[in-house]
């Protein structure tokens, strides 16, 4: 059970991380601009969405 919730832990700060890695890099890509195209922002919005769902996804399904 504590080896599962290390696991799960330990997978959570994976995702996270990636998550703000992407964030990181979109800043430093838009950040010397004035303005930033909703199409730019919503793909950024729709890549940290995507690697958050993956996590959430799976515990869903083990819950029901």
């Amino acid at each position: 059970m504590t080896e599962t919730i290390q696991k799960s832990a330990s997978h959570d700060l994976i995702v996270i991380a990636e998550a703000i890695g992407v964030i990181d890099k979109a800043l430093t890509e838009i950040g010397g601009r004035q303005l930033v195209s909703s199409t730019e922002m919503a793909d950024l919005l729709l890549d940290v969405r995507q690697l958050l769902s993956e996590k959430v996804e799976p515990a869903t399904a083990a819950a029901k």
